[in-house]
């Protein structure tokens, strides 16, 4: 079977090396110990460094935070590139934006490695499942070479341009509506228990209306349980510091194309005060809570 290395085992990495092995010969690195050992639980193979992991012309799919350590698993000491060399080809699912994606393809390519730019969309859940939105940008050769692996994660894989960096443009384009979306998601539920509605209800019930969204359904409930009994246990399906990153990414993109984006622009303020508050390491849902903190007293604003 084909050999994938799997470097990352986050929220992303790991349900994608899961999904992988099986139908792949899956090897993996996470800085974590604990990461590695649930790794090899499903089945793929633990690795000390990421250059363990690799198989010499193989492929490497990356699921790590953002370029930095993206350019720590493949230059870095024990670095993956190095160890694929001429003929490998890298996949990288992790978003961090078009100009990068770029300047690592020109690097990779120096060294006789390929890279396919296919940024990932769904959550850890839909990664699980093989459900995953793909967008990528890449060669013929190198994505023909890829689709199995790609095939095996996503049930929508979209091709939207040839070269590394298209897929990070329209990944980029779908966080700054995600980021939006979940923004506005926690004034709903906000301004909902301010007039003094069950949150639960709220979201159950827009979610099956017109303002529903994708975000609403999957945010919302863990927007409601921050005001619940079990607030402390809120789990952490997409850490906040996730949209701090990407809605930079989104607001620089803006920027350098002279494009206004006034609501993007409104909601990475959003996420920058939640990453003041330190809670980075926290579900983005709980954004909801710098807008109406779970020990205040809802007050009617209608009243008064």
């Amino acid at each position: 079977m084909t050999a994938v290395a799997v470097l990352g085992l986050g929220a992303m990495g790991l349900p994608t090396a899961t999904r992988l092995a099986g139908e792949f010969t899956v090897s993996a690195f996470d800085v974590s110990a604990a990461r590695r050992e649930l790794a090899a639980a499903a089945g793929v193979r633990p690795a000390g460094d990421p250059a363990a992991a690799v198989t010499a012309g193989g492929i490497v799919l990356l699921a790590v935070r953002d370029e930095a350590q993206v350019r720590q698993a493949l230059f870095g000491t024990d670095g993956a590139a190095a160890a694929l060399g001429e003929g490998g080809l890298v996949v990288l699912t992790s978003t961090i934006g078009p100009d990068a994606a770029r300047t690592l393809a020109a690097e990779l390519a120096g060294s006789g490695i390929a890279l396919v730019d296919a940024p990932v969309s769904g959550g850890p859940a839909r990664a699980g499942a093989g459900d995953l939105l793909i967008v990528v940008g890449a060669a013929a050769e190198p994505l023909a070479r890829a689709r199995p692996v790609l095939d095996r994660l996503a049930s929508t894989l979209a091709v939207v341009g040839e070269r590394p960096g298209d897929g990070q443009a329209m990944k980029t384009v779908n966080q700054l509506l995600a980021g939006v979306h979940i923004a506005a998601a926690a004034e709903a539920v906000a301004l909902a228990r301010a007039f003094g509605l069950d949150a639960e209800t709220v979201v159950a019930t827009l979610s099956a209306g017109a303002a529903g969204s994708f975000m609403l359904a999957d945010r919302g409930p863990r927007m409601a349980q921050a005001y619940g009994e079990h607030a402390d246990e809120v789990e952490v399906r997409s850490r906040l510091d996730i949209f701090v990153k990407d809605m930079g990414i989104v607001t620089d993109a803006g920027r350098a194309a002279r494009v206004p984006l006034p609501l993007a622009a409104a909601a990475q303020q959003l996420y920058l005060l939640g990453h003041t508050a330190g809670m980075d390491a926290r579900d983005d849902s709980s954004v909801v809570t710098l807008l109406s903190p779970p020990g205040s007293a809802p007050t009617d604003p209608t009243e008064g």
